[in-house]
């Protein structure tokens, strides 16, 4: 069974920002898989069950805010009994250029406060992530900039990236050979 979890905010005002990459990269495998997902409030998240080349997949949108990503993610894991070499995290990443993306078995928060409140919550910086790159960062704090909607421009620029089967070589192909085709 593997878990893979798109980072955002929930709330629809924040559905095309920049820091909704992660839910905008889920939301795009479901409907791929023709998915769709069902809120479990007990584990505080959007969930999709479905198998996919026979391993059962659980596809998560937690519905904490950003911040705090780690409360729905654990309880997720905690739930369904999953281990940390069975869990994926995508997540918008400000220091990669937009339509870079990257992918990590582990790693610090790199000033990222969803992936801050996920290691705090589990106690561990190891666990597998897919990082989507929005920027370059004008001069404005970060905080502005993320929660920013993408432009139209950004948002085709984006679309190419979510066109590419990275989750799905991912879950065939393991860590090691998609960060040799895609980072």
């Amino acid at each position: 069974m593997k878990l893979i979890i798109g980072l955002g905010n929930f709330e629809d005002k924040y559905l095309f920002t920049r820091h909704n990459a992660g839910f905008i990269m889920a939301d795009f495998f479901a409907r791929t898989h023709n998915q769709t997902f069902k809120q479990e409030k007990k584990l505080k998240s959007l969930i999709a069950k479905f198998k996919l080349n026979d391993e059962d997949i659980i596809l998560v949108k937690p519905l904490t805010y950003m911040n705090l990503s780690g409360e729905a993610v654990a309880a997720v894991m905690n739930f369904y009994k999953i281990p940390l070499k069975d869990v994926l995290v995508i997540y918008d990443d400000i220091s990669l250029d937009l339509g870079v993306v990257r992918f990590r078995s582990s790693g610090s928060d790199g000033g990222h406060n969803g992936i801050k409140s996920i290691i705090g919550y589990l106690g561990t910086t190891q666990f597998d992530r897919l990082k989507i790159g929005i920027g370059p960062q004008p001069n404005i704090p970060s905080e502005a900039y993320v929660l920013q909607n993408f432009t139209q421009d950004e948002l085709n620029v984006l679309k190419k990236v979510l066109k590419k089967p990275m989750i799905e070589d991912y879950l065939k192909d393991g860590m090691e050979k998609v960060q040799n085709a895609y980072n």
